[in-house]
């Protein structure tokens, strides 16, 4: 199987199924009343219906070769892992930083400008994380 588009979406429907599968084991409820398993199962459902779909459009679309670079996995492991310890040992704000910074190593050109952008909208996301959802997030600030 040299189809990247088929292993997609084979992809795709295994982590649906796996986390399908586990929300089942919560209390689903409906949806007047929604309990702990409805929303991963409902995003679960949804990330199956376009798994199935990549799979049939697999069969009908020009085979991708699989290519894949383990350079570029170890740089995404890094900026993954990066981001958990200096947010921890230091704010999310520098977390975020460092893994929009360091992943983007593994991008075949380098935008500065492009990684200020996506660094100061993912840091927006965490504060309205933080403010409107209530979460406690390591983010520098009153809280």
């Amino acid at each position: 199987m040299n189809d990247q588009n088929l292993l997609k979406g084979l992809l795709l429907a295994a982590v649906a199924l796996a986390f399908g599968l586990g929300a089942l084991r919560y209390p689903i409820g409906d949806f007047s009343r929604a309990g702990p398993g409805l929303f991963p199962l409902v995003i679960s459902g949804i990330l199956l219906v376009i798994a199935i779909a990549s799979i049939i459009r697999s069969r009908f679309v020009q085979r991708v070769p699989v290519d894949f670079s383990i350079r570029n996995i170890v740089i995404i492991m890094i900026a993954l892992c990066g981001f958990a310890v200096v947010s921890q040992y230091a704010n999310m704000v520098l977390g975020i930083a460092f893994m929009v910074f360091f992943a983007s190593l593994a991008a075949d050109n380098y935008s500065w400008l492009r990684n200020v952008k996506i660094t100061v909208a993912l840091i927006a996301v965490a504060y309205a994380f933080e403010y409107l959802l209530g979460l406690n997030l390591p983010l520098p600030g009153p809280h």
